[in-house]
């Protein structure tokens, strides 16, 4: 699997996802409004990353199935 460059990409996709809600996550604990506004910016990142992964993901599928 791991010579598969959609597997590497969607892998890759994941991972940013992760570090995306990480770095959301962080600024939760901080005071002040700019690290509220920071948090709030990092969390639709994630959604648009997550959305992006999930087509990716489904798109591996999709081609695994049809025997690519």
């Amino acid at each position: 699997m791991l010579s598969d460059p959609l597997f590497v990409v969607a892998a890759i996709a994941v991972g940013a996802v992760a570090v995306i809600l990480l770095l959301g996550i962080s600024g939760f604990g901080k005071p002040g409004e700019a690290a509220a506004k920071r948090s709030n910016k990092y969390m639709r990142w994630r959604i648009y990353a997550q959305a992006l992964a999930i087509v990716l993901v489904l798109l591996f599928v999709a081609v695994r199935r049809m025997g690519g």
